[in-house]
């Protein structure tokens, strides 16, 4: 299906090239029909994306995998995870909290509101997901609960992986997506981590307008700050694709060789692991140019980028499917959802086919409040020019330096000196009774600055670091700890000393 694009005013059909010049009052046209199988295209390939680079999930660290490895996929595969293996579609899951939020509260729904729904979800959470339900649940909303002085793991991959509903409900207003996006965005993630999935959604919101998967990419790109990390990440990305554009793997080395270095997140610094936003969404990028608009070859290349190798097809996959839309995806693709479009996810009382109508009914809603209009089965929407969102940049001025082993509890941590501006100690709290508080005084250059209140219960049980300094003068600093209410069944495990410079 070629979409057509249209003049309100004249109803003069316009191209794709042309709609980056179109006045502000320019309008896009879909029948109800065509935006409902746009919708549904999303929501149907990210599932099968995600099932499809399951099995290789961090399994490849720092390295591709090989082209003799086969990928098997069958279009039972759906299901059975769905049955089975329900955790692992928590990309899905994580949306479609967001989603029962809008539908409960409206398009303003405050992010409190979102932040609270997020923080008491059932469902198990890692890195920026769970330093950011940590902080909710202590108090600190967001924005504060993403900024990176309040979370280590600013920059990490979360929002990206859980923002595509802000884009499958603003087809063409990449703007109201970022709107949305700031709200939610910000309880978990900053700087480049929200830029993830600020991207994400300005990608599904041109998906709905144009057919060449490049253009979505660059308009969508318009809404990051050009100064940013994560721009560049992804323009070098566009341009070393143009220079091998039958190898993608000549890409992945130069993205290697450039960006693979973490400094934000305590499980990835000095480690092969890197689940960093920039790093990851350059595979996503990499799957949908390579791809070449070939859903099962944008899941190939993307998998076979390693790391985060289910949410990265997942996310490619579902922008791809947007775009094509659910009746013109492949059979195969096709039959991989049927018969398991009415299971509900886990944690949630959605399934696929209830969340196609859900962002339906929201879409429209967003139509109309940008300024479009339905009538009887068409649907005018009023494209918006995309505009940049604020620059942030998390880890400003610092560097890494070392990391200090520890591996020890926090009442046998030696006395330790080192040499820097910040510092993080990597860690966790271990212990049966969930009632349990932990009482440990932080003396930094002789004085207690701080005495850390350190829980372990069912939303904290994971978070992976016991304090971190961001704020230090640089020079010579020493740094031990005090226990003030040892308890014999607890464990406050201590794993390493992470310096900046």
């Amino acid at each position: 299906m070629k979409l057509k694009l249209f003049l309100f005013s004249s109803l003069v059909v316009m191209t794709s090239v042309s709609m980056t010049a179109a006045s502000k009052n320019s309008m896009a046209v879909l029948t109800m029909q065509e935006l409902q199988d746009k919708i549904a295209g999303g929501w149907a390939a990210q599932t099968i994306g995600c099932a499809f680079g399951g099995p290789w999930e961090f399994r490849y660290q720092g390295k591709m995998i090989a082209p003799e490895t086969d990928l098997k996929f069958s279009t039972s595969e759906v299901k059975q995870n769905m049955l089975h293996n329900p955790g692992l579609y928590d990309d899905i899951y994580m949306d479609l909290t967001f989603v029962e939020v809008i539908e409960r509260f409206g398009l303003n729904a405050p992010a409190d509101s979102f932040a609270t729904a997020f923080a008491y979800a059932k469902y198990p959470l890692w890195h920026a997901n769970q330093s950011g339900r940590y902080n909710v649940i202590r108090g600190i909303y967001p924005p504060r609960s993403g900024y990176w002085k309040e979370n280590p793991h600013a920059d990490c991959i979360d929002y990206q992986i859980e923002s595509d509903y802000a884009g499958l409900m603003s087809p063409g207003m990449p703007n109201a997506a970022s709107a949305i996006s700031d709200k939610v965005g910000h309880i978990m993630n900053y700087g480049d981590g929200w830029y993830g999935g600020v991207f994400v959604g300005a990608m599904y919101t041109q998906a709905f307008l144009y057919n060449d998967i490049e253009k979505v990419i660059t308009e969508a790109l318009r809404t990051i700050p050009v100064k940013s990390k994560f721009h560049k990440v992804i323009s070098s990305v566009i341009d070393w694709y143009h220079q091998h554009p039958d190898d993608w793997r000549a890409t992945w080395q130069l993205v290697q060789n450039h960006y693979s270095t973490d400094i934000g997140c305590p499980d990835g610094v000095f480690n092969k692991l890197n689940i960093d936003a920039t790093l990851n969404c350059a595979y996503v990028i990499m799957g949908l140019l390579y791809g070449g608009g070939d859903l099962t070859k944008t899941a190939d290349v993307a998998t076979r980028c390693g790391q985060d190798a289910d949410c990265n097809p997942s996310t490619a996959c579902g922008i791809l499917g947007c775009m094509l839309g659910y009746s013109h995806m492949p059979e195969f693709w096709r039959k991989s959802v049927e018969g398991c479009e009415d299971i509900n996810f886990q944690y949630t009382d959605i399934s696929l086919s209830k969340v196609y109508k859900l962002s339906l009914k929201h879409a429209l809603m967003q139509v109309k409040k940008n300024g479009g209009k339905v009538e009887d089965d068409k649907v005018y929407i009023k494209v918006q020019k995309p505009k940049p969102v604020r620059f942030e940049q998390s880890f400003k001025g610092l560097t890494l330096s070392k990391a200090i082993s520890l591996k020890c509890n926090v009442d046998k941590v030696p006395s330790t000196r080192f040499e820097g501006k910040a510092i993080l100690l990597q860690g966790s709290v271990r212990c049966k009774d969930p009632n349990y508080k932990a009482l440990v005084d932080v003396v930094l250059d002789g004085k207690v600055v701080t005495t850390l209140q350190l829980v372990r219960n069912a939303y904290t049980a994971n978070v992976d670091y016991l304090y971190y300094n961001y704020d230090l003068k640089a020079g010579n600093h020493t740094i031990s700890f005090r226990w003030q209410n040892p308890d014999a069944k607890a464990q406050i495990y201590c794993n390493r000393f992470i310096v900046y410079k």
